[in-house]
């Protein structure tokens, strides 16, 4: 059998802090042949706060962690990984049930790893308008005109806002800290 991907629940905002002692007991009792691989999903995101940018690091799913496990030729999870696994303080249990974990599937694991390798990658904007939100412009040409989102734009981190210009409605694409909702 290959190695499956199983989803762990861990205690919430302690995902990295479980990682660290899972990597560590499998270590300790020599079993990094049968758990090759524990990840915390997480990807950057950029933000202004106080006038600063700031990059934090954001849980895709907080309250979990994946493992890759060896399993064996019934697709069972090996006994003593079973227990180290349970053994690791703020570790739950697996998704799939008390007795029979399910693993994932394997788009699920393309998935998961093709959004681990791009979490490199520029961080993204954290856009926190909604369309049809008011807005008003605090920062460049168009300070302190008002508006409507339009559109949310995160992958430049812009926002299209609809101004009222000389008495016509005038679509504008902002950096989305140049605006605060009303």
């Amino acid at each position: 059998m290959p190695k499956q991907w199983f989803v762990l629940r861990v205690q919430s905002n302690k995902e990295d802090k479980v990682k660290d002692s899972l990597l560590e007991l499998i270590k300790v009792r020599g079993l990094e042949k049968l758990i090759t691989n524990v990840l915390v999903p997480s990807e950057k995101v950029s933000e202004i706060k106080g006038g600063k940018k700031k990059i934090t690091e954001r849980k895709i799913y907080p309250g979990y962690i994946m493992a890759e496990v060896d399993v064996d030729e019934k697709g069972q999870i090996p006994r003593e990984v079973w227990f180290l696994i349970r053994e690791t303080p703020g570790a739950g249990d697996f998704i799939g049930g008390q007795n029979k974990p399910v693993p994932m599937a394997s788009y699920e694991v393309e998935k998961l790893l093709s959004e681990v390798e791009h979490k490199e990658e520029k961080p993204r904007a954290k856009i926190e308008f909604r369309e049809g939100e008011k807005v008003r412009v605090k920062e460049g040409p168009f300070e302190n005109y008002d508006g409507i989102v339009e559109e949310l734009l995160p992958a430049s981190g812009r926002v299209k806002v609809m101004l009222t210009v000389f008495g016509r409605a005038t679509p504008v694409e902002l950096e989305y800290w140049q605006v605060e909702a009303i």
